[in-house]
């Protein structure tokens, strides 16, 4: 019987790892999460390694945790599919052994990422135009570097994958990428889902390090014997290929057709729009990555420190109301919440800018700035800024909305909203109202690694494709209608937020302020 059988989702996140077991319903039955760290070579400023030999013995753990605590026998987990944190990759040499690995916040590379804007100027555009990446995150700028500060490591690699395919070939023995994200990596045509070896060949790299491209629900192997015998498993396990985070997350969300929206709020906000049509942003603005889905492609909007900037906000502002909410068990969210709802759209004209409107092709971002606010303490507190830091996320979230509808010529009405931001229905709303569309928020907002333990069961044959491991799992838990005289309001807000924004810009490309963030090579 499907009821009796379980799958297993590998999550792989920049903070953490977690090993987590579904039913045939999507009901999670054990979660086993731990925190890994990403070290910085002191040799290498801005580089931050991933540590494949110390993480391997965590995902391990991780795997034993979770099946320990399911109270299962391990030969029930038809499927096992990964999902990580994009970008991220790993070179092997001949015998499969890694050789070196990059997290996805590695910076080391900003001279060769400057290198090759002055020494072959067109590339990138050319890059963006069949890859939908640019120098900013992709692997060029990192592969470049290995040829010039480790050459004999760079003579040695024999083929390269991303950090989901890493946990893939570790736990099958086969080393292939699958497109999500392996798109992310800049080496990945759009049109055909293949590897595209004139990028690297342009920028006299190899071009024959890159290994089978396999699609997301793809059956990769077993389980090896080895692997079985330290973690528990059951050589009838069969490793399916994954995705990259997001991309895992529209199909736990549900986001799985042409034309469909889907809104992640956590550390990062992306918003991410389904199309079955290759028609690239002339203005190198918004990023196009392969789904984990057959046949369709991704716009996307990043929304930078989104969720991190709640949680400085939260950490320096704050204390009284983290002391009391461990006292009472209450969430920081709902102590807020309560005085923030009565605060009006707009924040009495208090301006954030935390981050701005992607501009993928230079990709920089002003000092955070807070102004606009008046000496009067009623009305400019800790709950106004609370109130429009969650209006920032949605501004910048409108941003990326305007773009796509433009690019696309599709005006979205209707959005998915999942992550840790979601759970809050004061920002939920928010972002309903700035966007003027339908927010749907689902029973299961960490959607990432449900939708690997879909595509898990898609590959393994639990489900008998897509659609019905979706209807099977994935419901609605509230509907937020727009409040469209506050939606009026936010696309007045949004044109002064914008000017803020730019001469804050300013300011940094002046050396006034501090960039909050700014991509390798980018001036």
């Amino acid at each position: 019987m499907k009821t009796d059988k379980y799958l297993m989702a590998i999550d792989a996140g920049t903070g953490s790892v977690r090993a987590i077991i579904f039913d045939y319903y999507g009901h999670q039955i054990s979660d086993a999460q731990r925190e890994w760290t990403h070290k910085a070579d002191p040799r290498f400023p801005g580089s931050m390694d991933f540590d494949y030999s110390t993480n391997w013995e965590i995902i391990k753990n991780c795997i034993r945790d979770a099946i320990k605590e399911s109270n299962i026998n391990s030969s029930q987990i038809c499927g096992i599919a990964t999902s990580s944190m994009r970008e991220g990759f790993v070179a092997y040499d001949k015998d499969g052994k890694e050789l070196i690995a990059f997290s996805n916040v590695d910076t080391r590379s900003q001279a060769e990422a400057a290198e090759l804007k002055r020494d072959l100027p067109t590339l990138e555009k050319d890059l963006y135009d069949k890859t939908g990446q640019t120098f900013a995150l992709n692997a060029i700028p990192r592969l470049l570097w290995i040829k010039n500060h480790e050459p004999e490591v760079y003579d040695r690699i024999a083929n390269i994958n991303m950090l989901s395919d890493w946990i893939s070939y570790k736990m099958s023995g086969r080393i292939i990428v699958e497109p999500s994200n392996g798109s992310t990596s800049g080496i990945l045509s759009l049109k055909t889902r293949k590897w595209d070896t004139s990028i690297p060949e342009a920028a006299n790299l190899k071009t024959d390090i890159f290994p089978p491209v396999v699609e997301s629900g793809s059956i990769i192997g077993p389980v090896t014997a080895s692997v079985c015998e330290e973690t528990g498993l059951s050589a009838s396990t069969l490793v399916v290929a994954g995705g990259g985070d997001s991309q895992l997350g529209c199909i736990g969300v549900g986001s799985i057709h042409d034309g469909q929206v889907a809104l992640f709020g956590g550390s990062f906000w992306q918003y991410e729009y389904n199309t079955k049509n290759f028609i690239i942003d002339k203005d190198a603005r918004l990023r196009m990555n392969c789904h984990a889905v057959p046949d369709l492609l991704q716009y996307e909007g990043i929304a930078w420190n989104c969720g991190l900037v709640m949680r400085w906000f939260r950490d320096a502002f704050c204390q009284e109301e983290q002391r009391f909410g461990k006292e009472h068990k209450l969430n920081f969210y709902d102590l807020m919440t309560p005085r923030a709802t009565q605060i009006p759209a707009g924040s009495y004209g208090i301006i954030a800018t935390f981050a701005d409107v992607m501009n993928f092709i230079a990709m920089k971002h002003a000092a955070p700035t807070i102004t606009n606010f008046q000496m009067d303490a009623e009305r400019f507190n800790k709950f106004t800024l609370f109130h429009a830091i969650m209006e920032n996320a949605a501004l910048i979230t409108m941003g990326h909305k305007k773009a796509i509808d433009n690019i696309t010529g599709h005006e979205t009405d209707e959005i998915t909203f999942a992550g840790g931001s979601s759970n809050s229905p004061l920002w939920s709303q928010i972002v309903a109202d700035t966007l003027g569309v339908r927010v749907k928020t689902p029973v299961v907002k960490e959607a990432t690694a449900l939708g690997a333990a879909l595509l898990a069961g898609v590959g393994s044959g639990l489900y008998d494709n897509l659609e019905e491991a979706v209807e099977t799992t994935v419901h609605i838990d509230r509907v937020y209608e727009p409040n469209m005289e506050n939606h009026a309001v936010y696309e007045r807000v949004f044109d002064k937020w914008q000017k803020v924004y730019q001469a804050q810009l300013r300011l940094a490309d002046e050396k006034v302020t501090d960039y909050m963030w700014i991509a390798p090579g980018v001036k």
